[in-house]
Order: C-alpha cells, then structure tokens, then sequence
C-alpha cells in the first residue's frame, strides 16, 4: 500500500491521467530552437577562461546565461515568496511568481515551521538581539552556542564540538587548518565542493579516487604511505552524498586508516537528523557514532537554521581548527536566534517526535521513490530525503525544469559543476509533511514534463528526433 489505502495500480492510473491531461504551458518556439544557446553547452564551457582583462572575460558566460535567462530555461536563483513549506510561492528570475508544491528546499523534518523553533527563535531575539557581534574568537558565542556544542557532542558521542557560521565554513576550514602542504588528501570525487576546495587550498597533494571505491582508497593509502611515512593522509568522504543519494562502509574506512596511519573525515551534512536511531545519520545506522576521527556537518538540511560544526575526541584538535580554520576565527559566529533554533532542533530530532518525523519522511520517500518506479524511472541510490531523478542530457532537463515550474512543482535542477556533464538530474527533496496527494502530484507533473520536453525537442530538432537519447536515461535504469 502507498498512503492511505491506495495501491500501486490506483497510484499508476493517477499518474498516467496526470501525463495524459498535461497542464498546457506557454512555450516560446525561440527557446527550443536548436541553434539557441540557451540549450546548448553548460557552466564547463566557461569554466576556464583567459585573456589579460580579469573582468572583460566573464562577459562570454554572462550572454549565454542572459540566453538562457531570456529563454526562461536557467531554474536558479529563483526567490521564495513564502516560508519553505511542503509548498510554498517561488518567483523565478523574471519575476513570474507560481505557487507550488516544494521539493525544491531544504527541511528535511520540516521544522522551519515547528511552533516550538520558532518559539526558540523569538525568545533568543528577545534575550539576546539578532545579531552575535562578533567571531566565535571575540565574544561572538553566548551561551546558547556553548549549549549547542554541547547537544551536538552527546548526540555525536564525541567530547568536543567548534561551531562555524556555514556548513561549507566548517568543511574548508577544518580542512585548511589541520593539512599542511607536505600532507595529503585521499577525497571522493563527488565529495561536495567546500570539501574539495578545502583540500586544493591545502595542499597539492590531493588524491581524487572513483565514487565510493574503498579498494581504490585502499591502494592510494597503501601507495602514499611507501613512500612518505613522515607527512599525515586525511580521507574525506560522506555518509550521505546529495547528487546520489549513496554513502560508503564508514566502519571498513576506519578501519582502514587506522591500519594504515591516516585520519578519517565524513561529512554528516545531509544524513544527520534525517536518518538512523537518534536522528544519528549514517553513524548512527552502522553503529560507528563516537568512532569516527573527525566528523562535521551543517545545520541547514534537517535543524530549521544555517551554520556548521567540526565534531572531535581531541581537545587539542578543537582548539587548533579554532585558531587556524579562517571561517571560525575570522567570520562572526552563528547569531543567537541561529543558535537557539538549531539547539532546539536537536532536541526534536533526538525525541521520540524525531522518530516520528523520522518516520513519516521515510514514508514519504518511499512513495515518491515508488510513483517514479511504476513509470520506469529508477531513482538513483538508496531511500533518503533525496530522490535523484535522472534525466540525462541539459537540453532536455532544461526544456522539462521550465515546464515543471509552470505546472506548480518545485524541483532544482542539477548539472554541471554539480554533477557530470550529460548526467542532469533533479534532486528533489522531501520533507516530513508532504502529504500522499503531494508525492502523487509531484510524480506525475515530474514525468508529465519530460514527456512533453521530448516532444517539444523532438519536433524542433532533427537529430534529436533521430537520436532520442533520453529516453535510454531517464528509463533505461
């Protein structure tokens, strides 16, 4: 059963009635005209550029993202027009305004609206102003963020715990501060960016392996350590990664570097609070909470707030990333209400409401993941509060995300620098109070787009007609 008594078939007959009754859209002929560049290339065109005018040379990108802009097929940088509900009004860059549902924000246990949040947020812009006033080196923490470090360490069951003001602060800048030049970095290669930049900034000796290939980290370690035994190895990972909804034996990586003299580093951005008893994430579920070296993760997925953490057993470890990560000496701290509220979202996550919440996302997921089945289209990875649904070339994903957005569902559109070029995908993101009608909605507006964008491509465009790729893609999983 899918919801409340309705079956997969019921469920397959709805989706099929949504494609067959497609909500018209208002398509201009100009943006599906193969010679326009809004449909053609992507960001790895214009990834590196030259020439002696550092400014004058953005220009090439700028006129192909004013194409795409101009075409209405760019979905970033869309505005929200209401709070990041189940759903929710979006402006797109234009300035068209559509209410819809939303999958296209981050609140995994949907908290940003939990009386009991925002109650923690008023009282801390009551006690303590809106503004922390300075870095978590000058006076910039107040006692709620001493609070929160220590809620973040029993739920981690590590004894130490420095905040930093993002997510992506707290990836770089433990990164920065702990690797030396001489060192090495072992780090997968769809770990997220402010991962990879940390790394690049850090050293030159950065080791990208295959995506979750442990035998490759097995024989780079090896590797690295015959013939340097002086300078140290960090192994970066993620216990959940959110372009494929995958994350590696977190047990047999530490293993692994204990035995051969490096640290290990998973990112619990998006698996923490979502996922396992507790609300532990993927730690939690392979029974490796307290066990792992180095642990950071942000607060911005399932705890209703920005901001980020680097979870540690080592004092001396908590006080050096302090001094020498930049993000946490040199960038004012998390602000009071931001404290408040993320304090206040653990102690949900870790109640018995959190596994209701828990639960009930769970439920959710399972029946989006199962809408798309029915209809040939395998989600990638394993149940999580992302469902990557691929679509496989940008021309098609753009043309599909303009039409989806007209039709009332929310969804962001990942391509390249995020994922491989030609591998587009949406990452829709659940939260804990999309209802049954929602997920069958969203389902069938999501397949309903594609379906219409190959049709429109197709009629517009020869080879695309002869060659039709995408349907090798989107349902050949």
């Amino acid at each position: 059963m899918l919801g409340k008594g309705r079956t997969l078939p019921m469920l397959q007959d709805a989706v099929s009635t949504a494609v067959s009754t497609a909500v018209p859209t208002s398509f201009p002929q100009k943006a599906v005209k193969p010679n326009n560049g809004a449909l053609n290339k992507s960001v790895a065109h214009f990834a590196r550029v030259s020439g002696p005018d550092l400014l004058a040379r953005t220009e090439p990108y700028f006129k192909w993202h004013a194409a795409r802009t101009e075409a209405d097929v760019c979905p970033y940088s869309r505005a929200l027009a209401a709070a990041p509900g189940a759903s929710t009004q979006a402006l797109n860059e234009q300035g068209d305004r559509e209410i819809g549902i939303n999958f296209a924000s981050q609140d995994y246990l949907s908290l940003s609206a939990h009386p009991a949040i925002i109650d923690a947020g008023m009282r801390a812009l009551r006690d303590f102003g809106p503004h922390s006033a300075g870095s978590p080196m000058l006076m910039g923490n107040t006692t709620l963020s001493i609070e929160l470090e220590a809620a973040l360490a029993s739920m981690l069951e590590t004894e130490h715990v420095a905040l930093f003001p993002s997510g992506w602060g707290a990836g770089f800048g433990v990164i920065a501060a702990l690797v030396r030049p001489d060192d090495h970095v072992i780090i997968d290669s769809l770990a997220h960016g402010c991962l990879q930049q940390g790394a690049d900034a850090a050293t030159n000796n950065v080791v990208r392996h295959e995506h979750l290939d442990l035998d490759a980290i097995e024989s780079h370690l090896r590797a690295i350590r015959a013939r340097d035994a002086r300078n140290a190895v960090l192994v970066v990972t993620e216990g959940l990664f959110s372009m494929n909804s995958d994350g590696p034996d977190i047990r047999r990586l530490q293993n692994l570097c204990r035995d051969l003299g490096a640290t290990l580093m998973v990112d619990v951005a998006h698996d923490l609070g979502s996922l396992g008893p507790g609300g532990g994430g993927q730690l939690a579920v392979q029974n490796m909470l307290g066990k792992v070296d180095l642990v950071m993760g942000a607060f911005s997925k399932s705890f209703a707030s920005n901001g980020g953490f680097v979870a540690t057993h080592s004092p001396a470890v908590r006080q050096y990333i302090k001094v020498y990560g930049g993000p946490h000496i040199f960038s004012n701290a998390l602000s009071p209400v931001q404290a408040a509220i993320v304090l206040e979202a653990v102690r949900i996550a870790r109640s018995a409401e959190g596994d209701a919440l828990r639960a009930s996302l769970m439920r959710a997921v399972n029946n989006l993941r199962s809408a798309f089945l029915m209809h040939g289209i395998r989600c990638m990875g394993t149940p999580s509060a992302i469902v990557p649904v691929p679509i496989g070339t940008e021309k098609l994903a753009r043309v599909a995300s303009k039409i989806l957005f007209r039709r009332g569902v929310f969804a962001n559109l990942v391509e390249f620098p995020a994922v491989a070029v030609g591998s587009a995908r949406y990452r829709m993101q659940v939260m804990a109070n999309h209802t049954d009608e929602q997920i069958r909605f969203a389902a069938c507006q999501v397949i309903g787009s594609i379906h219409e964008a190959e049709e429109i491509l197709a009629g517009s465009d020869p080879l695309y007609a002869v060659v039709r790729q995408i349907p090798q893609a989107v349902h050949g999983g």
